[in-house]
């Protein structure tokens, strides 16, 4: 069990860039305590929020807002109020704030994509993604229906991982693995890193940076670097850029076991 006593004034940890996408603030299975907890003992110069930090869907058709949910907007609200810059860029979910490009609001600033140059001077299209999922953009009733399943998914995750942690066993997710064991979906997550690699290319950058498939993955495309925030529903994770350059994906899985952050960079399924 590491030591996390340090006083909130004082992160344990601080990076020259944090990146967070996928939070789902106002939906059930929004896990906003663990983001709320990762931040009080991480810190960056420069944050981006790399879209679905709320959840505009979910929020219709059920309003759903605990205490959690406040506290983290009060937090990164805080964080901008000492000198971070906050950089905020509407994914699918919290597609409401596109209407607000270009504004300043609380010390965040809301883009519609961004170029992040990183300490080594490589250039990163910094990006939500959903522009090129084709479900999404030409078939938004079955994206509204897939998520549904996800929802589902997300409560079995929490109905298994709840026996899991009674007997020991570290988290599990159910959803996660369907991806990787699920032929079409193995095949759309290639698709998806495939076309961002070639809009990085587009934007004369040598990387891309984003969100929208709640996969964590640090991975070159051919001349291309691909890095995927991941998500706080399920995965709990966040892309670091530490002073040196160098990238880092931090998983923060389980509120009950906080191991020391370890990298996540998984192999690509066959």
């Amino acid at each position: 069990m590491g030591s996390y006593d340090m006083s909130d004034e004082s992160p344990e940890r601080r990076f020259r860039t944090l990146f967070i996408s996928d939070v789902h603030l106002g939906a059930r299975g929004s896990q906003a305590d663990l983001l709320l907890d990762f931040l009080r003992y991480h810190d960056a110069d420069t944050i981006y929020l790399v879209g679905d930090i709320v959840d505009g869907w979910a929020l219709k058709s059920g309003w759903c807002w605990p205490q959690s949910h406040n506290d983290l907007v009060q937090k990164l609200l805080r964080k901008a109020r000492k000198g971070a810059k906050i950089i905020y860029i509407p994914g699918n979910h919290d597609e409401f704030l596109r209407n607000y490009y270009g504004t300043h609001f609380g010390g965040i600033d809301v883009v519609e994509n961004i170029v992040h140059t990183g300490a080594d001077g490589r250039r990163y299209l910094v990006i939500h993604g959903d522009i090129f999922d084709l479900v999404v953009q030409n078939a938004r009733w079955l994206a509204h229906l897939g998520d549904k399943a996800y929802d589902f998914a997300i409560q079995m995750n929490r109905f298994v991982n709840f026996f899991r942690r009674l007997f020991g066993v570290p988290y599990w997710s159910l959803s996660q693995w369907a991806k990787l064991k699920v032929k079409n979906a193995v095949n759309y997550i290639g698709a998806f890193e495939q076309a961002l690699a070639a809009e990085a290319r587009r934007h004369e950058a040598g990387g891309v940076i984003c969100g929208h498939i709640h996969y964590a993955v640090i991975r070159d495309e051919g001349d291309i670097r691909y890095m995927n925030c991941g998500d706080w529903v399920e995965s709990c994770t966040a892309l670091v850029e530490h002073d040196d350059g160098h990238f880092e994906i931090i998983t923060w899985a389980d509120q009950l076991q906080k191991t020391a952050p370890v990298v996540a960079v998984p192999a690509r399924a066959a």
